[in-house]
């Protein structure tokens, strides 16, 4: 994805948006990079314990979906963590 194709960013703008109201008290998202055929997502925050990490991953692709945009989690990049429950990911993403 070229960062000056608008339209898939704009449908991306709306995803990330979207997600960081339905689960921004346990995480957000914002694009660090963005390029013709993949999104790189950084992923901040406490996380639900309950919940399993990677589902907060695969939310994105669906809520993608609902906005006309096909994401597909590919590989987490990077992973940290501490001691008192919060966490950074960044994970790269397929652009179909």
């Amino acid at each position: 994805m070229r960062t000056h194709d608008g339209e898939k960013m704009e449908a991306l703008e709306r995803v990330l948006e979207e997600f960081n109201r339905l689960h921004g008290s346990e995480a957000r998202v914002r694009v660090l990079e963005a390029r013709e055929n993949e999104v790189i997502l950084e992923f901040e925050g406490s996380f639900c314990a309950t919940c399993g990490l990677y589902d907060y991953f695969d939310d994105i692709k669906w809520e993608a979906m609902d906005f006309g945009l096909e994401l597909e989690p590919v590989e987490v990049l990077e992973a940290e963590e501490d001691d008192f429950e919060q966490g950074r990911y960044v994970v790269r993403y397929r652009v179909g």
